[in-house]
């Protein structure tokens, strides 16, 4: 009856699951055009009203103060958006140097305001600079929780205050009356207050949950530094708009709203969202030239310029080799991200250089001394190079060689083109930077693959032709006053703008249409075999030269081998359902992690599946950061060291009785080698069929091996013996470094004596440590160690959830009780996958792929 409850609760999971995948997609599109139709609505009739001169004009005649005042604004911010991350590290007890935290927090949120994203993107660099610093992912990732709520908090305090302040002035806009407004922003700040009174209690319940809460001088503190970031951060745009358009309280109230709106969209940026907030709100207040110009200078001042900024730190860096600390090499290791980031704001900057006018000042000093086909070859040139420099940026991301010289020798164009095409000073010095910092961050592109060979997704093409489109609109806005005819195409004069950017509007539509068709149609990879003895052979040398006992079982022959471009490094992977899933990380030179880790991400794409990587250890979790996978905690990994093991002492007291227990009821223990273990094999299947028929559980695969032959005979083997026969055994994994030993496939008689796996445990671990061996390692338990926080991540919570009332599905307090006795050392294991609800459908895959397939996990 168990089993088919079971079974039945297991189906309908998946089947709910698979529901949930293909609805959220529907949701996504809904909502998706719901904004559109929200933003179209918010912009209709405003572009009507507004001239592109008007506009640029306007930029022009803002007044120096208020662009120093804005600036400085935008430093305030930035500077209380370090003591997010200051106050963060405290409440998770981690120490690390203030100037780190300013220099992690400046790039992450540099980048996260720009592309979006910002839990990924800004968590990738703090996992890489925090982690150089000695914090663990555990940790960061609590860090980073705590910061998203003390966002929350902050923009609800500024919100509530904005809403109490001036209900009269903001009900008109939100259509609801001022009481309910007021109503609205007391509750918010009643419930701050209540959760900051809670802050003295120290810690509070809610159910079964027991929330950690931070100190009252921390949570007051953390609050008054998100309220200083929001109020700074709306008063970089406030200081940019016309004085006396809006007093700064009710503005703020406006800007709240705008910037939750641009949050929840997802958009990167919140770019078109925020501003169709703030349409709405001031649309009526302020002239639309004036508006429009002081949203472009804002995005200019609070993205643009610390993405720059970021861009120096490291140049800086590079140029300065200070790249001896482990910190210090993270911050040179975020080149890819950065460049590609900043190579799409240059790409988007060519594009749309290509499709508005120049000044007339420009116009009139290029007739004077520049041939006019060169302006014009420069001008559509450059917007071919702006297409093309969208796709290289995302290779940058993926590390390509290939990618960083078509970067550079694209910008280096486009640098020289940059004074021809309009004198566009802002345009060179962009470029200038960008051409340096390549120059300099070559070594961390050190993948060697083609730039064709990059797989975009369906997502990146969407927005490319997103921008293409957005694009093509700001070409008609540029020139709404032309009348457009047949002839205007052929007309090449220094004064004919309009036609010179409808050329190159078309050549980039052309452009951009090629390559995805191209990346439509690329042809499937072909399909691949199972390892034959060659690749087994060649795969086992590398494992013997590693220093982790586990890469031996990519011998087991019922995984694929993916080898690096030397033939020096490898990594195994099953394929099961969608999934291709590594077991643990690459095998051979760490040098050559990188580009087996993109190349298995590469290939699955290519075929239409996804790529995870199973029990992988933290010290190489940024190789999948780098990747775009997302890591979840999988349990943790025990390991005795062996420098100086002993049974002796209190602590081996219990290992030590139940070993001269075993050795006085006769039982004898014994490694027998790889040459003498096929004499043996008879006796090691019959205790072995015995084993599985007692279970009721057929031979599992993938991350652990089974008793077949080939196997079997390429390891040495441990027993145990009572009255000469063997009641218990263990194949052996080892490497030719001395660093590590473990155990794979273990068997027992069914008429063991109690205390035998002890017996052998504890026997093996003093063989190897005569050895020379510097650790012995006990295996996975699974689900254990999950952070206990409030502010742990869901996976945490179900993993704890599970590992505490999950007895009957798996022996998981069992497992770690039994490693518990030799008082090892534990180290974390990750699953690194793509987000969402990914992990859960790439599970069932690993589950499948250990079980033999899907009704072995039903059925044992």
């Amino acid at each position: 009856m168990r089993l088919t409850l079971r079974r039945f609760s297991q189906v309908w999971t998946s089947r709910l699951l698979q529901y949930g995948a293909r609805w959220k997609t529907v949701a996504l599109l809904a909502g998706a055009i719901v904004l559109v139709g929200l933003v179209s609505e918010a912009f209709h009739g405003f572009w009507t009203q507004i001239h592109y001169a008007a506009v640029v004009e306007a930029m022009r005649a803002t007044p120096w103060q208020q662009l120093a005042l804005a600036l400085g604004a935008t430093a305030v911010s930035f500077a209380s958006l370090t003591g997010y991350d200051a106050s963060s590290l405290r409440y998770v007890g981690a120490k690390v140097r203030y100037p780190i935290v300013a220099k992690a927090s400046f790039i992450a949120y540099a980048l996260a305001n720009t592309i979006g994203l910002g839990v990924f993107t800004g968590g990738a660099v703090r996992m890489r600079l925090y982690g150089a610093a000695g914090v663990e992912p555990g940790t960061i990732t609590k860090a980073i929780a705590f910061n998203a709520l003390a966002f929350g908090l902050g923009i609800s305090v500024v919100g509530a205050v904005g809403l109490m302040v001036d209900a009269q002035a903001l009900a008109p806009v939100l259509r609801l009356p001022p009481g309910i407004l007021m109503v609205i922003g007391g509750a918010a700040l009643l419930v701050t207050l209540w959760l900051l009174l809670m802050c003295h209690k120290g810690q509070a319940r809610i159910g079964r949950w027991t929330i950690q809460l931070p100190t009252p001088a921390l949570a007051w503190g953390q609050l008054a530094l998100s309220a200083l970031d929001i109020v700074a951060t709306g008063a970089v745009l406030w200081f940019l708009l016309p004085a006396g358009t809006i007093d700064f309280i009710t503005f703020i109230g406006f800007f709240a709203a705008a910037m939750v709106a641009g949050v929840i969209s997802h958009v990167p940026g919140g770019l078109g969202v925020f501003e169709a907030v703030m349409l709405v709100a001031l649309g009526g207040r302020i002239s639309p030239e004036a508006l429009a110009s002081a949203l472009v200078l804002y995005r200019i001042i609070y993205y643009l310029l610390p993405l720059l900024l970021a861009l120096l730190v490291l140049v800086s860096h590079e140029v300065g080799n200070a790249t001896t600390t482990p910190v210090a090499r993270a911050v040179a290791s975020l080149a890819p991200r950065l460049l590609a980031a900043f190579t799409l704001v240059v790409a988007v900057m060519l594009l749309v250089s290509g499709v508005t006018p120049s000044t007339v000042e420009a116009i009139q000093l290029l007739s004077l001394s520049v041939p006019l086909p060169l302006v014009e070859a420069s001008h559509f040139l450059s917007s071919i190079i702006g297409v093309v420099l969208l796709f290289v940026a995302r290779a940058l991301l993926r590390r390509l060689d290939a990618a960083w010289w078509a970067a550079l020798v694209m910008t280096i164009v486009a640098l020289l083109l940059a004074l021809p095409k309009g004198v566009a000073l802002t345009e060179f010095l962009l470029l200038a930077t960008l051409t340096l910092a390549l120059a300099v961050s070559h070594k961390q592109f050190n993948r060697r693959a083609s730039l064709l060979a990059v797989p975009f997704s369906g997502g990146w093409l969407l927005a490319m032709a997103a921008i293409c489109v957005a694009v093509t609109g700001l070409l008609f806005f540029s020139y709404q006053d032309v009348e457009y005819r047949q002839q205007l195409w052929w007309r090449f004069e220094f004064d004919a703008e309009a036609p010179r950017s409808l050329r190159a509007m078309v050549a980039i539509a052309i452009l951009m249409l090629a390559i995805a068709i191209r990346q439509l149609l690329r042809g499937h990879p072909s399909a691949l075999a199972l390892p034959g003895p060659a690749e087994l052979s060649r795969a086992a040398e590398i494992v013997r030269a590693s220093d982790s006992a586990d890469a031996g079982l990519a011998l087991t022959g019922d995984k694929h081998l993916l080898f690096s471009d030397s033939g020096k490094a490898f990594l195994s992977f099953g394929r099961k359902g969608r999934s291709w899933v590594a077991l643990g990380d690459p095998v051979g030179p760490r040098e050559e992690w990188n580009e087996l880790v993109w190349r298995l991400v590469e290939q699955a794409r290519d075929a239409g599946a996804r790529a995870c990587f199973y029990q992988v250890r933290p010290e190489s979790l940024t190789l999948y950061l780098d990747a775009g996978l997302r890591l979840f905690k999988l349990g943790e990994y025990a390991y005795v060291p062996l420098a100086d093991f002993s049974l002796q002492g209190k602590r081996r007291q219990n290992l030590r009785t139940a070993v001269n227990r075993a050795e006085r009821e006769g039982m004898s223990f014994e490694v027998i080698e790889i040459e003498r273990v096929p004499a043996l094999l008879p006796e090691l299947r019959a205790v072995s069929d015995a084993w599985l028929a007692k279970h009721k559980t057929a031979e599992k695969r993938f991350s652990v091996g089974a008793f077949v032959d080939a196997y079997i005979l390429r390891n040495p083997v441990a027993v145990v013996r009572k009255d000469e026969k063997v009641i218990a055994f263990a194949s052996l994994l080892s490497t030719g470094t001395a660093q590590e030993a473990s155990v794979d496939l273990m068997r027992h008689a069914e008429d063991m004596p109690n205390g035998t796996m002890d017996f052998l445990f504890a026997r093996l671990m003093q063989h190897f440590a005569a050895l020379g061996y510097q650790r012995f390692g006990l295996g996975m338990a699974p689900l254990s160690g999950m952070a206990g926080h409030a502010l742990a991540p869901k996976w945490h919570r179900l993993g704890r959830m599970l590992f505490s009332h999950g007895e009957n599905f798996y022996n998981f307090r069992g497992l770690r009780s039994f490693k518990e006795k030799f008082d090892p050392r534990w180290e974390a294991r990750y699953l690194a996958s793509p987000g969402g609800i990914t992990p859960l459908f790439t599970l069932a895959d690993i589950a499948a792929l250990i079980s033999g397939g899907y009704k072995g996990v039903i059925s044992k």
